[in-house]
């Protein structure tokens, strides 16, 4: 019955990834769309949603308890990198793969996938513990994230850096800057007006739908069909579905019993939830900035895409 519960719990979310995938099959949508509906979700849909909110979720109080919990997935993402670095050196990964197969086992897709999760799951009153996670993947991605990816090209000469500019921007997406915004208006008491309360509201109400959509029609171009599941690709994937969220709830577990951390029940699910959650969908894109692997960077984003609907419901039903 449990396991039934976890399933019904994201059906929905099954449902319009159909509806994406099918609009694409049938070229009900223009080959450009789903650029265009990515930058409404993250540009605009989005911040919008974060900053209402936190101003309606979060206190000045709650703000402060929140931020002692960063230390959780701080630490995860740690570990998940030493693992994977392990990993990396114990199967002799090759170079071109070895970014890619880093980054599938820490850094994940909290946008498009992990907050409509999120908040079918739990609600929208989840959306600010999301954020402690948010933040710490958003920071490993593209602090961490692309330094390995750019250190990966197979076709340096050995020792030659690769092209691993800091992109500061990237630090600072529209999400988290709709973020710190919130922040100012919580910690200076600063009124909203009901009519920007109510726009805002609208508009952040069309991130988990669209992004949803999204997914299918990525799904529909990546083709299903050509899904392969190689030594390097399974291996990857346990790491991001098995061995990243067992660090979480581990840490989780011994934060309770050592550090006596009381942490709201759905505080945990949404962190033990987001460490699950399927590889970056720009993977791909970062893949072939530093002439890798992008076919095995797109698979790994299509299978793991795919697999998280079966990893959830067990995952649900387990937490």
């Amino acid at each position: 019955m449990l396991f039934y519960n976890s399933v019904s719990s994201v059906f929905s979310i099954i449902l319009l990834m159909a509806l994406g995938y099918y609009l694409k099959a049938k070229k009900a949508v223009d080959p450009s769309f789903s650029k265009n509906i990515s930058g409404l979700i993250t540009k605009i849909a989005l911040p919008a949603s974060i900053f209402v909110s936190v101003l309606k979720y979060l206190t000045r109080d709650t703000l402060i308890s929140l931020s002692g919990n960063l230390l959780f997935p701080v630490l995860a993402a740690v570990i998940g990198y030493a693992i994977a670095y392990i990993l990396v050196n114990a199967l002799h990964i090759r170079p071109g793969r070895r970014g890619t197969f880093i980054n599938a086992i820490v850094n994940a897709n909290t946008v498009f996938i992990g907050l409509p999760l999120n908040i079918a799951l739990f609600g929208e009153k989840s959306l600010p513990y999301f954020l402690v996670y948010y933040i710490v993947n958003t920071v490993s991605t593209w602090a961490i994230g692309v330094f390995i990816w750019a250190n990966d090209d197979p076709t340096k000469v050995k020792g030659e850096k690769g092209n691993s500019t800091f992109r500061w921007q990237k630090l600072l997406p529209p999400p988290l800057v709709g973020f710190i915004i919130a922040l100012v208006f919580l910690v200076l008491n600063i009124p909203v007006p009901t009519f920007i309360n109510s726009t805002l509201s609208y508009v952040g109400g069309l991130v988990t739908p669209l992004s949803l959509i999204y997914i299918g029609i990525v799904l529909y171009d990546a083709g299903l069909k050509n899904m392969k599941f190689d030594r390097d690709t399974i291996v990857a994937l346990f790491g991001r579905f098995i061995i990243y969220p067992a660090i979480m709830i581990i840490l989780i577990s011994l934060g309770s019993s050592f550090l006596h951390n009381t942490m709201e029940p759905v505080l945990r699910k949404t962190l033990i939830v987001q460490s699950a959650t399927p590889m970056l969908a720009v993977s791909p894109i970062l893949a072939a900035e530093s002439n890798g692997d992008v076919e095995y960077a797109t698979n790994l984003v299509v299978t793991s895409t795919v697999l998280f609907i079966v990893v959830v419901p067990i995952l649900m039903a387990f937490i």
